[in-house]
């Protein structure tokens, strides 16, 4: 008989929070893979727990999970963990899933903290649709091209980010939204000085330059989708076709963004490559 995967969810600070069955499946398994083997060692000695570790983290995953389900396959029971929180969401762990599950191995979830579920549930957002967009791109131009795809998404949107990008993820944020897009921001969930602030991303991003959300811990971010008609995006360019051939470019831009909420430099870009298109048509200005 093969063993079994669990897939384990563990405190994202508070160490109350490991539930009961957590604590029997990490006693009971013969092995636990855990991202950090010093961090979850921690965990264990603070529940009693003597179970071996193995380490299993983004650079060794590949190899891990066929020595993993190799182990399985023998009937060994194997626990999957990750530093904080549910495994797998922006955390290694898909790769030794995919391969206990094409081995035929029984992969089987113990629930329980989730950073993304205790900030979505606090943040006063719509929570019916959300999208997890987990940690965008460190790189600024990645990380602003993402966001600015995302800009007209409807779904409530769900990012993690680093302590030492929060800042100028705000900045970006405020950006490619506007600073009047409600937001919340969830440091250190569930840990001694949590701090959960709900604002419009204006005043998120004020509140974190003049440290009164400080540059500490461990932040979730949550933005309010678009709730702008979905219809407008599909006006922009009949309001294009409509307005250039009586306006200067500039000017017909300046009005189609007003009108349909579109930024100014991306409604002007599209104005001029249609001009290429259309070499007799509005001029520029």
């Amino acid at each position: 008989m093969s063993g079994t995967l669990y897939i384990v969810a563990t405190p994202i600070g508070n160490l109350e929070d490991l539930s009961p069955r957590a604590r029997q499946t990490l006693a009971a398994v013969d092995v636990i893979a855990a991202e950090d083997t010093r961090h979850t060692g921690r965990l264990l000695s603070h529940i009693g727990v003597k179970t071996p570790l193995t380490a299993l983290h983004e650079h060794n995953e590949m190899r891990e999970a066929e020595r993993l389900v190799a182990s399985l396959g023998e009937g060994r029971n194997v626990a999957l963990v990750s530093d904080a929180g549910t495994p797998l969401l922006s955390d290694p762990g898909y790769r030794l899933v995919a391969a206990a599950r094409a081995a035929g191995i029984t992969v089987s979830p113990v629930p329980g903290p989730s950073a993304l579920a205790a900030a979505l549930s606090v943040a006063g957002l719509p929570t019916d649709r959300f999208a997890f967009e987990g940690f965008l791109p460190a790189k600024p131009a990645a990380r602003r091209a993402r966001l600015e795809a995302l800009s007209r998404e409807p779904r409530t949107l769900v990012f993690y980010e680093s302590v030492h990008r929060v800042d100028v993820m705000l900045d970006d944020l405020a950006a490619a939204f506007g600073t009047d897009r409600p937001a919340f921001v969830g440091r250190e969930l569930t840990k001694l000085h949590e701090q959960c602030v709900a604002g419009t991303l204006g005043e998120l991003r004020e509140r974190v330059r003049s440290a009164d959300i400080p540059a500490k811990g461990e932040f979730v971010l949550v933005v309010a989708g678009d709730e702008r008609p979905a219809s407008a995006a599909l006006d922009v360019d009949r309001l294009i076709d409509a307005l250039a051939g009586v306006l200067p470019t500039r000017e017909a831009a300046a009005l189609v963004a007003e009108l349909t909420g579109e930024k100014r430099n991306a409604v002007y870009a599209r104005l001029l490559a249609r001009q290429k298109d259309d070499p007799a048509g509005p001029e520029s200005g």
